[in-house]
């Protein structure tokens, strides 16, 4: 089968075109044909090297893509009968990529666990935009696990995992402080932010400014870290989605998260598909580009401004 992966570490022009083994389903797995690959940071960070520990054992080329939307093409028995799933079926799932597994791919063996039906109405593009950034975002709400009414300060609430951060803490009741561009500032009321405060070099003071005495809790999808530390009151918390070693003192606790860990969490996956379907969850799609055009989409990515996610698109299965 043909994939995008990389040999060596570096810029864009690394990912190119490669051929692998198919792989096929087992035991509690299906195998999706892919139609739709999500490009996410953490494709980049594999890219460049960001990842290079984790794979150092493992001999390329690696594979990014950890968010796909496509077709079952093959099923074990047991998850026919455990999730009524069906060849043919689209289906959209995340993906725990490492080594040649990974989402810019043709096809893709998932648990069975990972995947969930495609949201209804959405074209394969749409599907493959949200899974991983809902899932992170609802990762970050669940180890914060805060009361109605707390006051929660979402830092990057314009990119794809803050903004979905904030649409699930508004359907939560939460005081939403969103913390973004002024661009940003009309799109992220209209879905649930109560308060908006301009990013700058004084965020910290700003935030106190509409919110004193601190919020219960930021989460810090912009990964301001200590500059934002000081709009947290004592004993409040923050949730952090990469490695933070600091302490923000005050009895402050620094929740990381890590998208990974949730990634055959099938009663979260399937609920975020209904909320995707329901409108609660805004799909964003920023472009879509061949999966051949793989280094293209990277270079978008690394520009940043993006409202949406950057889509690799895969052909359909050639009828034999």
């Amino acid at each position: 089968m043909k994939a995008i992966g990389l040999h060596t570490y570096g810029g864009p022009e690394v990912l190119h075109t490669v051929e692998l083994p198919e792989p096929h389903a087992g035991p509690g797995e299906v195998r999706v044909r892919v139609r739709a690959a999500g490009v996410n940071p953490a494709d980049a960070m594999l890219r460049d090297g960001s990842l290079a520990e984790w794979y150092r054992d493992l001999e390329p080329p690696f594979i990014p893509g950890m968010d796909v939307a496509g077709t079952i093409d093959e099923i074990a028995d047991d998850v026919k009968a455990t999730y009524g799933l069906s060849e043919g079926e689209p289906v959209i799932g995340i993906v725990d990529n490492h080594g040649r597994h990974g989402g810019y791919s043709e096809y893709v063996v998932l648990p069975a666990a990972s995947v969930t039906r495609q949201p209804a109405g959405t074209t394969f593009p749409e599907a493959a935009s949200f899974l991983m950034n809902a899932l992170t975002a609802r990762s970050v709400l669940d180890a914060l696990a805060l009361v109605p009414g707390s006051t929660l300060v979402v830092t990057g609430a314009g990119g794809a995992v803050g903004g979905y951060v904030v649409q699930l803490a508004a359907a939560e009741d939460l005081r939403v402080v969103a913390v973004a561009s002024a661009h940003d500032e009309e799109w992220l009321r209209s879905h649930g932010a109560d308060i908006f405060v301009a990013r700058g070099d004084d965020i910290a003071q700003r935030v106190l400014d509409v919110v004193p005495g601190g919020a219960d809790a930021v989460a810090d999808g912009a990964m301001l870290h200590d500059r934002i530390a000081p709009a947290i009151r004592d004993n409040g918390q923050i949730a952090v989605l990469r490695f933070w070693d600091g302490d923000p003192g005050r009895g402050i606790t620094v929740h990381p998260v890590n998208v990974r860990s949730r990634a055959t969490d099938q009663p979260a996956i399937t609920r975020l598909r209904e909320q995707a379907e329901s409108r609660e969850l805004t799909l964003r799609v920023a472009a879509t580009l061949p999966a051949d055009r793989a280094p293209e989409a990277h270079r978008l990515l690394g520009k940043g401004g993006l409202r949406g996610r950057l889509i690799l698109e895969f052909p359909p299965a050639v009828a034999m």
